[in-house]
């Protein structure tokens, strides 16, 4: 796999022309297959579309997923100072040992569907600097914690999952997306983990701050300027994963944010990226419409950890069993009309 060796930030945004595409022949090929099968075409409905996304990215027309990674990157920010969220910065490192002993709700998932999981923890002890006051990070910071990301996939992987663990971070997603698209700070702040109104509303007023200082940069400047550490990672192990052809499902509200800079980049670096679910928090929903992507499940979940892209895991190997395992029209011996 190419090694992460770039300079800028300026430099990872001019990617896009040279990463992989999906494999057009692959596709079709998976397609002609699912028209073949015992049903009436369609029928599996999202199913369907899911075997032939994979196809695609995999490059056969029988996908299929024998190693499956999940990833959870953890980081502290410096917003919480504000007061922004209602437990301390501590929990982001107990509840990184608490993935660790296997006593998650996300250890759960992944072992009933199947992925190995992973935990990387960025500077824990050194939080994210203020952004109401300055940079959350400086550019050389949020390159180093891209790498982080990049270097944490492993690319024998056939799916990658991708899940977060911060304090604060509803609030880093919520004034990511308030400076990347169109709306009010209102628009795009929820409860996290518990904010009542006047959370929400002090919410609202830091990223309202810090949009007016951070807001009008590029768009991985503004993630630098905005976001932290687990967000950059994020971004970098979805590089990665595109450079080694591995299709990524995304979790929730702050991950499909912390990915949103890649996408107002150039909407294409998200091609091989799925949503597992749609968060409760009310950004989400919005979100998704911006960048046009229909979550795989939608169970009203919020918690974060990359549950949800464990959970949609589950259904994307149901598609694939369909996808490889029924027999077609002629082998069944069954009439296709």
């Amino acid at each position: 796999m190419t090694t992460f060796d770039y300079a800028s930030l300026d430099q990872i945004a001019r990617l896009g022309a040279t990463l992989p595409q999906a494999d057009a022949e692959s596709r079709a090929a998976a397609e002609d297959r699912q028209n073949q099968l015992t049903k009436p075409p369609g029928s599996l409905g999202t199913l369907e579309e899911l075997a032939v996304f994979m196809a695609g990215w995999q490059g056969t027309a029988r996908p299929g997923i024998d190693k499956a990674q999940a990833l959870i990157f953890a980081g502290n920010h410096g917003i919480c100072d504000r007061g922004v969220n209602p437990f301390p910065q501590e929990v982001t490192a107990q509840m990184v040992a608490n993935f660790q002993h296997g006593g998650a709700a996300i250890n759960q998932l992944c072992r009933a569907n199947g992925a190995d999981l992973s935990v990387v923890a960025l500077d824990l002890d050194t939080p994210t600097q203020d952004f109401t006051k300055g940079p959350a990070m400086p550019g050389a910071a949020c390159l180093s914690a891209m790498k982080t990301g990049w270097e944490a996939v492993d690319t024998d992987a056939d799916i990658l999952l991708l899940g977060e663990m911060g304090i604060g971070n509803s609030t880093i997603a919520a004034a990511l997306c308030t400076a990347l698209f169109e709306g009010e700070a209102t628009d795009w702040v929820g409860a996290g983990t518990g904010s009542d109104a006047s959370g929400m509303a002090l919410k609202a007023k830091v990223i309202t701050e810090g949009v007016a200082l951070h807001g009008q940069g590029a768009p991985l400047d503004i993630l630098a300027a905005l976001g932290g550490r687990e967000q950059a990672a994020i971004c970098g192990a979805v590089l990665a994963a595109r450079v080694a052809r591995i299709p990524v499902l995304l979790d929730g509200y702050i991950c499909t944010a912390a990915a949103a800079p890649l996408f107002a980049t150039d909407p294409a670096f998200l091609d091989h990226c799925l949503v597992g679910h749609r968060s409760a928090e009310p950004g989400h929903r919005r979100l998704l419409e911006t960048l046009g992507k229909a979550p795989v499940l939608d169970f009203s979940m919020r918690l974060g950890e990359g549950t949800g892209a464990a959970l949609s895991l589950g259904i994307l190997r149901a598609a694939l069993a369909c996808h490889n395992g029924m027999a077609t029209f002629a082998e069944a011996g069954v009439s296709d009309g």
